[in-house]
């Protein structure tokens, strides 16, 4: 029998996880300047620091965010087995509905930063073009992060295809054939609609159509550790840990041109497979790991994650728009920015999730029931 403790256990590195790379977004979104650049501006020696920090939160990518929320539902679905439109239908209501709420915020939110920085017109111009509204609620296009709900979201309209890994791990190497057709693809599709609009539509079309492999990786992790005992998954930790590190390798490549010229480099093959494989590769790890002992406050603290990665922004765009004349090295403005972005950002997810009202809005809470509340109210 297993104690009561093992099994509170049993699961908290998928928080951890989780929470990994929750925390990681904010420190990769700050390890860029305020254009989202490698700070060109700056001297090659300034930037090794930044870059090499980059480096390592940026192995925590979002695709690792996908493969757990695919890897969360279909643990969900065993415990609670539902249908499909049953599923798809909770999934659209829990991702969908905060989804509109913090685009509508962050289109307007945006005028702060793009005042502050300068390009005020053109960003109310954009606002008052409904083609740009098409994008901000198909593509998440209104702020750097929002793409990832839409993208999820998604993604979970194939999860019954995702169980077939579950059954048969080997499924899961289909994540690699996924990535060379987006490597392949990618290319073409920038060559053949490039200045068109619809282009970042055919671009999220191939996204969502080679991340499935993600699905499918997720699905497999999950199917092997059900299927794997502690000593089996103890086993599989050396390789798998020496294949992250060869991945790291190519990734430090990749970032040493960077610190070099000052831009990103999208050219380096090697670099391509570093960064989509290593989710999978630190996934599989703490899944290897999964069995030992994990701190308790992890998953409570885990529950704020989806709230962390949404609202993080606001408290970055101040940041970056108090120190925009400070002429601080990069280092200086990554740790000053961080050092206000992650308290500042975990506060406020912790207010929004005690909120009768608003809890919702980062995955917290039920929606608030108005013709309740007002029934409630004494006459």
């Amino acid at each position: 029998m297993v104690a009561e403790g093992q099994l509170a256990n049993r699961h908290t590195w998928i928080d951890a996880m989780r929470l990994f790379a929750g925390l990681s977004m904010v420190g990769l979104h700050v390890t860029a300047d305020a254009h989202g650049q490698p700070f060109p501006d700056a001297t090659p020696s300034e930037r090794v620091a930044p870059m090499l920090i980059r480096a390592v939160l940026y192995t925590a990518r979002t695709e690792l965010f996908l493969m757990i929320s695919i890897f969360l539902l279909l643990m969900a679905l065993e415990r609670r087995p539902r249908g499909y439109g049953a599923t798809i239908k909770e999934q659209a209501r829990r991702l969908l509905v905060p989804f509109v709420f913090w685009t509508v915020f962050f289109a307007f939110y945006g005028l702060i930063k793009a005042d502050a920085l300068g390009y005020f017109s053109p960003e109310w111009a954009e606002l008052a073009a409904w083609q740009s509204w098409v994008g901000f609620l198909l593509l998440g296009n209104v702020k750097y992060h929002m793409h990832f709900i839409p993208t999820l979201f998604a993604l979970l309209l194939f999860y019954p295809a995702y169980r077939a890994a579950e059954k048969a791990p080997i499924f899961g190497l289909f994540a690699v054939v996924f990535l060379l057709m987006k490597q392949v693809l990618d290319p073409v599709i920038f060559k053949i609609f490039w200045g068109a609009d619809i282009l970042p539509y055919i671009v999220r079309l191939a996204k969502v159509a080679t991340y499935t492999g993600y699905g499918l990786a997720a699905a497999a992790i999950l199917g092997l550790w059900r299927r794997s005992e502690a000593p089996e998954r103890e086993g599989w930790l050396g390789p798998v840990l020496l294949f992250a590190v060869g991945l790291f390798a190519f990734k430090l490549v990749a970032i040493s041109d960077v610190i070099v010229t000052g831009q990103w480099d999208f050219a380096y093959a090697p670099g391509f497979w570093a960064d989509y494989l290593m989710p999978i590769a630190l996934l599989f790890i703490c899944m290897c790991l999964g069995h030992r002992a994990w701190p308790g406050w992890i998953s409570k603290v885990a529950k704020y994650t989806f709230g962390i990665y949404l609202c993080h922004p606001i408290f970055l765009d101040l940041a970056e728009v108090a120190l925009k004349d400070s002429h601080l090295p990069p280092i200086a403005l990554i740790g000053l920015e961080f050092l206000w972005t992650l308290p500042m950002t975990l506060a406020f997810v912790w207010l929004l999730g005690r909120s009768r009202w608003l809890g919702w809005t980062i995955g917290l809470g039920r929606f608030p029931q108005i013709s309740r509340a007002v029934r409630s109210q004494p006459i």
